[in-house]
């Protein structure tokens, strides 16, 4: 029996509708599985682990870590593999590796970060942002009663949540740019990081700033001034805000690097302006979304809007260069 295309469109949608209807089951799941540390437990173990030896080691029912175990084996966040005739046990994959604590390429302080109560909630004031009678504040203020800087600042686990979720991201990123572009430091002799050698921040979160090498901790406002320096890093702090912000910004970058030989590195999603996109891309959109619910005037930009915001700055030549990662390197000279 021929199926029609608007038939075969509607049963998708049928599937469709349901994953949205639970799409919050993968977030909690895999927070849960963080929490207990399964993925570190699995990894440690070093072959196929029977359900009932990890239900001891993590002090788990084993029922219910069954039904835990099926629901990611079925995502693929791990698989299971024969042990003999009768047994099976759960062996560690790429996706269950990026859930161990502390690990080389560890999203759990990111995912327990994003999946965070006062984080969740903004989510569902995310209507009234984008209503024209919006009073203009985040949805995350809306939820949360302060905006996302002031909360963090006055609630300290919530800053080392935060903080800790920035470097998780931070270190994956920096290693997609070492890999795939480490001449972007190239003749770069002292670089300071804005909002993250000197790392610049703001004073809350380089009170708490573990010391490292010769690294300098430096306190202070990006809005108000930058130190000198051959090159200024910015990382995931544009995006939170919004045109006009990012022009003072980059001003203040601009004077803080050298006219003849200085530069600003910004590292950011560039959003395809009507084009299909591909899965990165697609996470540039997800990325949109959360500045939307959780920042006062943040966005994601296309290569049309940073090319306004660079000239605004006073740059005359910037390049955008592709990373394995959501994020693009742009290299801004003066």
């Amino acid at each position: 029996m021929e199926v029609s295309g608007i038939e075969e469109e509607e049963a998708r949608a049928e599937v469709d509708i349901w994953n949205y209807v639970f799409g919050y089951a993968k977030i909690a799941v895999v927070k849960c599985a963080i929490e207990l540390g399964i993925a570190d437990v699995i990894e440690n173990y070093g072959s196929p682990m029977p359900l009932s030896e990890l239900a001891t080691a993590l002090r788990c029912e084993l029922s219910r870590l069954h039904r835990i175990m099926r629901f990611m084996v079925h995502y693929r966040i791990f698989k299971q593999e024969p042990i003999n005739q009768h047994t099976v046990g759960f062996s560690s994959t790429p996706l269950s590796r990026c859930l161990i604590k502390g690990g080389e390429k560890s999203m759990a302080a990111f995912i327990l970060f994003m999946s965070s109560p006062p984080w969740l909630a903004s989510w569902h004031c995310l209507n009234s942002r984008v209503l024209e009678t919006s009073n203009n504040i985040s949805p995350f203020e809306a939820a949360n009663g302060k905006d996302l800087w002031s909360y963090t600042e006055t609630n300290p686990y919530h800053n080392e949540v935060f903080n800790e979720a920035m470097a998780c991201v931070a270190r994956l990123t920096v290693q997609a740019i070492i890999k795939g572009c480490p001449e972007v430091f190239d003749g770069v002799k002292s670089l300071v990081d804005v909002g993250g050698g000197i790392n610049f921040d703001l004073p809350h979160v380089v009170a708490v700033a573990p010391k490292f090498g010769s690294i300098e901790n430096v306190g202070g406002d990006m809005f108000m001034s930058i130190p000198n320096v051959d090159a200024a890093f910015l990382m995931w702090i544009l995006h939170d805000w919004d045109d006009e912000e990012c022009i003072k910004i980059l001003k203040r970058c601009r004077e803080a690097i050298l006219e003849d030989k200085g530069k600003v590195i910004i590292v950011e999603a560039v959003l395809e302006k009507d084009k299909e996109v591909d899965e990165l891309g697609f996470l540039g959109l997800m990325l949109d979304m959360a500045m939307m619910a959780h920042t006062d005037k943040g966005k994601e930009r296309t290569l049309k809007e940073w090319s306004y915001v660079l000239r605004q700055s006073g740059f005359t030549r910037f390049n955008v260069k592709p990373i394995r990662a959501v994020q693009f390197i742009i290299e801004a000279y003066p």
